[in-house]
């Protein structure tokens, strides 16, 4: 086994190195286990492994044993960081796992999560995190000296040392100061040695449920990003975190204090692309939702055509539900290399591009001279649905018309998930017609907003729809909108005008307004396809 001690931390007598952060402009993926007994390290693996959607740059989970916490963490896959040897390393009670894609700070070991701190009031602190804070540069101000002690650039790190810096005396009467100050979105899973604790924004913008491990009397608990990864471990769903809510869990059972007033904004894009279908948000699974959203598209752009097929995965429950209502025959036209992951989870625009035509294969025989409606979950940037056109017309496709089970996505997202200017979405300046034309589609058909939101059977007024409207339920100032990268572009500025300033000069990007000073093209035109012959770059590898 390789030496693996830099990557350990909290043992009595020294401090971790361990650093930190969130995760994927939604999508993280956090789980917490308090379970006396039980192997909670091998728990937290197969949650995380439930959870791997969520977040694909880096994996960790933190033990607890009732002295200290140890912590293992590293970039990759959950089946890559861990193996035998590492799990069984890991032995306690109370344990917090994460997935993490970057929405704050670099994709690098130190931005890996869980992050690590020594309290001020004693005892470590290892935390997840899954969402973005909209108030990061205010909140880095206020730490002061302390912080030059951020051992990474997220906002993970940056809540993680406001919770350990508090002069407590328990982690209890920390988390109920601090967290009130955090604005934005935040599902956090969170420990000290002994106790579990989640908790969640005032806005619920992203899911975390509370679950009970089955066939233990006197308790074993479950905290979870989505309720798939409670059926995964063997877990009963007990309920949903509330908004405002903390949820502490320890020997004397499940505890709940309230930080801040509900009012309910949950992300309408988990509906249509980040949960797993097999979950189920406030009652209902998101397969019966986006199996709704396709019959409601049928209804609302129909076409003639002779076969429906989806872009596999995540078209699939939309491309059931259109067939089903439009009377077309459903097909499978597309093979997917199931060892390629998500195009739009990826870091960077070129990873993206490289990853299109290895992740998806035509089927010939069965598109060959057929008019096609190829259904898709959504449109972001427009590579995959460009290219997959292409592709589609190369193997013989008389006709295709692309049909999207979500709204044009025109505005960026500050809460989680990865499209944070607006010029790095198609569809914010460009009309349906342009994008059709741009993807070089037959036609090009979107639901709409009022059909999405009906399809959810959720209010309109308890969700957040902003990167279809615009409207945010989180006011935004002028520091929110620096990219994710914020923390480690503004160095030594104290104004917010003077991190705005020094951003530009660094080349961080700036959302909202369409603006994009950063030096990687979003604005530019469609970079040509690239050379799959070629060689790719290596991947940069940290020491250990």
């Amino acid at each position: 086994m390789p030496d693996v001690a830099p990557r350990f931390g909290a043992t009595p007598g020294w401090e971790s190195d361990l650093s930190d952060e969130p995760g994927p402009r939604d999508a993280c993926g956090v789980f917490g286990v308090w379970a006396p007994g039980e192997d909670v390290a091998n728990l937290a693996y197969y949650g995380l492994y439930a959870l791997q959607h969520r977040g694909q740059e880096a994996a960790g989970i933190a033990v607890g044993d009732g002295r200290t916490v140890v912590v293992f963490k590293e970039l990759g896959l959950v089946a890559q960081v861990f193996d035998e040897v590492t799990l069984s390393s890991l032995s306690g009670h109370v344990a917090v796992g994460h997935t993490r894609y970057s929405t704050t700070g670099s994709s690098t070991w130190e931005n890996a999560q869980p992050s690590y701190r020594t309290a001020r009031f004693g005892g470590p602190i290892a935390l997840g995190h899954n969402g973005n804070l909209t108030n990061i540069v205010e909140l880095a101000r206020t730490l002061g000296a302390e912080r030059d002690r951020l051992r990474a650039t997220t906002d993970s790190d940056l809540i993680t040392a406001m919770l350990a810096d508090h002069p407590g005396p328990t982690l209890v009467d920390a988390a109920m100061d601090v967290l009130p100050r955090l604005t934005g979105a935040f599902s956090l899973v969170f420990s000290d040695a002994s106790t579990l604790y989640a908790a969640r924004d005032a806005h619920g913008i992203h899911p975390l449920v509370l679950g009970r491990l089955d066939g233990h009397p006197d308790g074993a608990w479950i905290i979870a990003s989505e309720t798939a990864a409670l059926d995964i471990v063997g877990a009963t769903l007990v309920r949903e975190i509330v908004p405002g809510e903390l949820v502490v869990i320890d020997a004397e059972g499940v505890r709940s204090r309230t930080f801040a007033r509900p009012d309910p904004h949950g992300c309408l894009f988990e509906y249509v692309y980040l949960a797993r279908p097999d979950t189920s948000i406030a009652g209902r699974s998101v397969h019966a939702t986006r199996v709704d959203v396709g019959r409601q598209l049928a209804r609302e752009a129909p076409v003639e055509a002779d076969l429906v097929i989806p872009v596999p995965q995540s078209g699939v429950p939309a491309a059931v539900g259109y067939a089903e209502e439009s009377g077309i025959p459903f097909g499978e036209g597309l093979v997917k290399n199931s060892y390629v992951g998500r195009t739009f989870i990826q870091p960077s625009q070129t990873i993206r591009q490289r990853g299109i035509r290895l992740k998806l294969n035509p089927l010939r025989d069965v598109i060959e001279g057929r008019r096609l409606v190829v259904v898709d979950d959504s449109i972001v940037r427009g590579n995959t649905q460009r290219a997959l056109v292409r592709m589609l017309r190369e193997a013989g496709a008389a006709e295709v018309h692309i049909r999207i089970s979500s709204p044009p996505v025109r505005w960026p997202c500050f809460y989680g998930i990865d499209f944070a200017t607006r010029a790095e979405l198609i569809a914010s300046e460009a009309g349906i017609e342009e994008i059709r034309a741009s993807l070089g589609a037959d036609s090009l058909a979107y639901v709409s907003l009022e059909g999405l939101v009906e399809a959810s059977r959720q209010p309109a007024g308890t969700l957040c729809r902003a990167c279809f409207d615009g409207v945010y339920p989180v006011p935004l100032n002028d520091s929110d909108k620096l990219g994710k990268h914020r923390l480690e572009a503004t160095g030594g500025a104290e104004t917010t005008e003077d991190m705005i300033a020094e951003a530009l000069r660094r080349g961080v990007t700036l959302g909202m307004n369409g603006a994009d000073p950063s030096p990687d093209n979003h604005d530019a035109e469609p970079e040509p396809e690239p050379d799959l012959e070629s060689e790719p770059e290596p991947a940069g590898v940290r020491p250990a």
